[in-house]
């Protein structure tokens, strides 16, 4: 049986990785976030400072001791990820990089969604961050130990990365081996999350570093099971919808019948991710207009 890890006790968890656990866990973040370390040089790269906590602060500025610290590497803007970013930049004088601000990389759709403010949404939001450098696709940063090169994922949130660097992938809050990602519009977009999870099935990593939990040595086949599980998802709305309309809170009902009662506010948040995909495909309308209060039915 594998230990619990501790809260800001390092622990090597791949060639050259050391993770550093954040104190915040919650149903959200199962132990806590994990902060990575790269490299075995005097300088090192930080991946995910996490959430505004003192403690954690001082976690990773004991471990990394007197190294130098090349860039400051923020997979998304939410709150358990980035809010450390900027204290840990002014003491170890590096910059923080990440795709962009929060609402970097959304889709038409989705930029639209937001203006109306009329489908929720924003839960966990670091509104405030702002990197220093904005990260493109496909650009490759250079470390001491190897190069990083730079995946956008947009699904989980429109402004997500992931980053391969010595031949591990660093996939965020994209994939997990405990839980499936939360995808809340209008910063968590289904359509777009599988194409990302299409994208990691293009590449030969597979052992990936998660934003929380332990690592996983099979990530493709991760990557397979949440296609397979968003899938069975939209079968199981479809079949709903096709016994008849309903509100969001009486489809998630309907639908999320295998998980804990207390966790069908976030089933409906991915819920209503999947019936505006399906409205972008001419398969389902909203009443009288999309928003979270909205009647859903099939076309």
């Amino acid at each position: 049986m594998q230990q619990q890890p501790k809260a800001g006790v390092p622990e090597t968890v791949g060639p050259g990785v050391v993770r550093v656990l954040a104190p915040n866990p919650s149903p959200m973040t199962y132990n806590g976030t994990n902060t990575y370390l790269l490299g075995t040089q005097e300088s090192l790269v930080v991946l995910d400072p996490g959430p505004d906590s003192p403690s954690h602060l001082e976690a990773l500025l004991s471990v990394i001791g007197a190294r130098a610290i090349s860039h400051i590497l923020v997979s998304h803007s939410h709150l358990d990820h980035s809010p450390l970013a900027r204290r840990l930049s002014d003491a170890v004088a590096a910059p923080v990089l990440a795709y962009g601000s929060h609402a970097a990389g959304r889709r038409p759709i989705m930029q639209e969604l937001a203006k109306t403010g009329q489908i929720g949404g924003g839960e966990g939001a670091d509104t405030d961050f702002a990197p220093d450098k904005t990260l493109l696709d496909g650009e490759i940063l250079e470390s001491p130990d190897g190069k990083i090169e730079v995946l956008h994922l947009p699904g989980h949130i429109a402004n997500h990365l992931g980053f391969s660097w010595n031949g591990q992938l660093f996939v965020g809050d994209h994939v997990m081996g405990w839980a499936s990602s939360l995808v809340s519009p209008p910063d968590g977009d289904l359509t777009a999350f599988m194409a990302s999870c299409a994208r990691l099935l293009t590449r030969s990593e597979t052992l990936y570093h998660c934003g929380h939990g332990d690592p996983i040595t099979d990530g493709p086949a991760r990557v397979r099971w949440l296609i397979e599980h968003r899938d069975a998802r939209t079968s199981q709305l479809r079949a709903a919808l096709q016994d008849g309309a309903g509100d969001l809170t009486s489809l998630t009902e309907r639908v999320y019948t295998d998980i804990d009662r207390r966790m069908l506010p976030a089933a409906a948040r991915n819920l209503l991710a999947h019936l505006i995909a399906l409205i972008e495909t001419g398969e389902v309308k909203a009443q009288p207009s999309l928003s979270a209060d909205a009647t859903f039915a099939l076309v």
